[in-house]
């Protein structure tokens, strides 16, 4: 069965395999287009450099009308990352717009990494460290990243 959102659905997944944006990699679970695993490597140059995070994505069939549901598998330490993994990030809730691919969500995702807003914090905690003590801040996701690479 086909509908407008399995049809945009298709589209951008061909579209990331043909130009996959830098650092992000991203594709349906098994003969399910609905539900997709990605992978966001830690940007070079940065504390996340490295890292190898994972995540899903659950689309309904309102998309592209409603953002996807998207949730860090990976543990993370970031002050716009909520413990079960989920993502404050504007354009995931009141700043969504139809235009946004699976690409530009990722793409999003990735630099929300390295520029987090502590003025909305997820994780209080890490917001804080981040506006206070930075050094600490950026050896607790060194740990996150170094975490990454064992995990399944």
């Amino acid at each position: 069965m086909s509908t407008p959102a399995r049809k945009r659905l298709m589209r951008d997944f061909k579209r990331l395999q043909q130009d996959p944006p830098a650092g992000i990699s991203g594709a349906p679970q098994d003969n399910n287009i609905m539900l997709w695993n990605a992978v966001i490597f830690g940007p070079d140059e940065t504390p996340w450099d490295g890292g190898t995070f994972k995540l899903t994505l659950q689309f309904t069939e309102d998309y592209p009308n409603k953002p996807p549901m998207v949730r860090f598998v990976s543990r993370m330490f970031h002050p716009n990352i909520y413990a079960d993994g989920s993502i404050c990030l504007d354009i995931l809730q009141n700043q969504w717009s139809p235009i946004y691919d699976v690409a530009a969500i990722l793409t999003s995702i990735q630099s929300l990494l390295c520029d987090p807003n502590p003025n909305s914090p997820a994780n209080s905690e890490a917001a804080r460290m981040f506006s206070e003590n930075k050094r600490e801040y950026n050896r607790r996701v060194r740990e996150i990243v170094e975490q990454s690479w064992t995990a399944d």
